[in-house]
């Protein structure tokens, strides 16, 4: 038999260390090779390991949520002597694993496996909590009374928190005086409605995978970029009607245009006259890139969180070739299957909470990015036109800048720039 030692791989791009998100093997078990036996996560993306060779599990390294250096050990196999003598060296193969022979199987400790909340109520405290519904509330002292009365209590309306036998109550039942019809029945109605149970307990969700990195990119954008937000009322009433308009007109089960294709196609022309507001920042160099081309990052809600997949080169797409591709990188993203390269490098980002949209938001610089665009919902409200009250529908945008290297005029008026072609859809597709 021999020990196969697999340690954490170099996963590219100056990685030097990955977080456990799960194991999909134990100890003690068979593993094939290329089998799928762990997925781990950089600051990039998340990678499945697959397994190096044919064997059993001797040990792992770490749970769920635990960062493993590169080069450092990550799980050990028992293979077939013969079967290990046929591997290539790890140098041949780019596997970052050693063997050495064993002259008996190693004892597998215990997996570690993830745990489950500690404070989880268990179904017997609920049951217990029923049982109590049910139950005479009533102090020692009034029960002692009672007993001594030859009083039963299940007899007695309590008019007290959750039907709870008061001392007034007692002395009215010893005297024979009833319990006022509407608090006896108050304090049954409380105490008989079904369903009503006390929740306890905790439930401990461990901040893992994609949770971790979203987690940390929004810490460090707060504490690293002074946002300068920015909120502007837009009517959108006539971008609205041509939306409206090329909706009617989509081949039979082609998916309708959104307000975002309009305004990725909007930015691509403002941004001409702004460089400022597409660029990154450059923090190991102290510089600003700023970027001729527009790579629109897109906002996504996923299962796993927030995502930007990324629309590359929109300047040079149609208003169609715009709505396809950011249907195209969402649906990626929400699946699971976006790539690395499909996750990065926007250049600028816009984010909408479609129907849940609110009035108002303060998106979130996705650094190292100058500035996010955000789309609120679109309502019709009554507006002054002319001297005469009309029913417009309006829109906010709502934006954040970095303002160390974006002032504030330049906000505003880049955004005004936008409100004016987004009021005016046709100067969009309007050349010069």
């Amino acid at each position: 038999m021999t020990r196969y030692v697999f340690k954490m791989p170099d996963l590219g791009e100056g990685t030097v260390e990955a977080e456990i998100v799960a194991w999909h093997v134990k100890v003690g078990e068979h593993v094939d090779e290329d089998q799928v036996m762990a997925e781990v996560m950089t600051e990039k993306a998340a990678v499945e390991v697959p397994a190096p060779v044919t064997g059993r599990v001797v040990s792992i390294a770490g749970g769920p949520g635990d960062m493993i250096r590169v080069g450092a050990e990550l799980i050990v196999f028992e293979t077939e002597s013969s079967e290990a003598e046929t591997l290539p060296p790890a140098g041949e193969t780019g596997r970052s694993a050693t063997e050495e022979p064993v002259p008996a199987p190693v004892p597998a400790p215990q997996a570690r496996q993830p745990t489950s909340a500690p404070h989880a109520t268990p179904d017997v405290q609920v049951d217990e909590v029923v049982k109590k519904a049910g139950r005479v509330m009533a102090s020692p002292a009034s029960r002692r009374r009672a007993r001594e009365a030859g009083l039963d209590l299940a007899q007695v309306g309590g008019s007290g928190p959750g039907g709870r036998i008061t001392r007034g109550d007692l002395d009215a039942a010893l005297s024979g005086a009833a319990v006022p019809v509407a608090q006896a029945a108050t304090a049954t109605k409380r105490a008989a409605a079904p369903g009503l149970v006390r929740r306890t307990g905790t439930e401990e969700v461990k901040v893992i995978g994609v949770r971790r990195v979203i987690a940390n990119r929004m810490t460090d954008a707060k504490r690293n970029i002074p946002h300068f937000a920015y909120v502007e009322e837009v009517d959108v009433t006539e971008l609205e009607s041509l939306r409206q308009h090329l909706n009617g007109r989509l081949p039979k089960g082609a998916g309708p245009l959104t307000y975002l294709p309009f305004l990725v196609a909007a930015l691509a022309r403002v941004l001409e006259d702004y460089p400022q507001c597409n660029a990154w920042f450059d923090t190991e160099r102290n510089v600003v890139v700023r970027h001729r081309a527009l790579h629109a990052g897109v906002a996504t809600q996923t299962p796993d969180g927030l995502k930007v997949p990324v629309v590359r080169h929109a300047e040079a797409m149609t208003l169609w070739e715009l709505a396809d591709e950011i249907k195209r990188v969402s649906e990626t993203a929400r699946s699971g299957k976006a790539t690395r390269e499909e996750l990065s490098g926007s250049t600028i980002t816009v984010t909408s909470l479609g129907k849940l949209g609110g009035i108002v938001s303060t998106p979130i610089i996705n650094a190292p990015e100058m500035a996010i665009i955000g789309v609120n919902k679109a309502i019709d409200r009554p507006v002054v036109m002319n001297g005469a009250i009309t029913v417009r529908r309006i829109m906010n945008l709502s934006s954040s800048f970095d303002h160390r290297f974006v002032d504030g005029y330049d906000a505003a008026a880049m955004i005004q720039a936008l409100k004016d072609m987004l009021e005016h859809p046709a100067t969009i597709f309007m050349a010069g």
